[in-house]
């Protein structure tokens, strides 16, 4: 049996009407990291992400392609107002990892592009949502292994509730950005704990 991933406790705090939705985007956005992970040559993983920015923006004007996750896409996302445009900004943060000089606000855009889209499947929005979409990014990153701990100043962030089970990410990844490497296992007690209290409280 896998291991338990923070993402396995994230999903069961998401609607269970939602959870093919979330599936659905996290499965996008998993796709544009594989890009990233497995391109030797950053000149061919960009080639490869711009076919991925392109595909996402033509849902918005044709059939998907005969991929699951694009179909899952158009499925799951468009019919509740995720737009193919929306999701191609996804791609857009993933591909500012093949540049030369790393811009932590470029990295950070592919955070708030996918807050963004889960808060509107949520039906909700909170200007601090695409703040907790950054710090999302930016600590992802770095235990994925693509790129060193950034910088970055952390503010205080209280959630509405409508939002929460989108920002528990959040609440995770300031616990790693604030700690630092090596970074704690993933799906541990103490990080189900901080989850339970972002539920409660909202903070992040």
């Amino acid at each position: 049996m896998a291991p338990l991933t923070d993402r396995d406790l994230v999903r069961l705090y998401w609607p269970v009407d939602l959870r093919p939705a979330f599936d659905a985007l996290f499965a996008i956005d998993d796709a544009l990291g594989e890009v990233v992970a497995s391109s030797t040559q950053p000149a061919l993983g960009a080639i490869r992400l711009a076919w991925w920015h392109d595909a996402l923006e033509r849902l918005d004007s044709s059939a998907p392609p005969p991929e699951p996750r694009l179909q899952a896409a158009a499925t799951e996302l468009l019919t509740r107002g995720v737009s193919g445009a929306s999701l191609a900004r996804i791609a857009e943060g993933w591909a500012a990892l093949f540049d030369e000089v790393r811009d932590a606000e470029a990295i950070a855009a592919r955070g708030e592009a996918l807050f963004a889209a889960g808060a509107r499947l949520l039906g909700s929005n909170d200007a601090q949502v695409t703040e907790a979409g950054r710090y999302f990014a930016l600590a992802d990153v770095a235990r994925r292994g693509l790129a060193p701990p950034l910088a970055v100043a952390i503010r205080p962030l209280r959630i509405a509730r409508p939002l929460r089970p989108l920002t528990a990410f959040a609440r995770l990844a300031v616990r790693d950005l604030r700690h630092g490497e090596p970074f704690e296992p993933e799906a541990t007690p103490a990080r189900a704990m901080a989850l339970l209290a972002h539920r409660w409280t909202g903070r992040v």
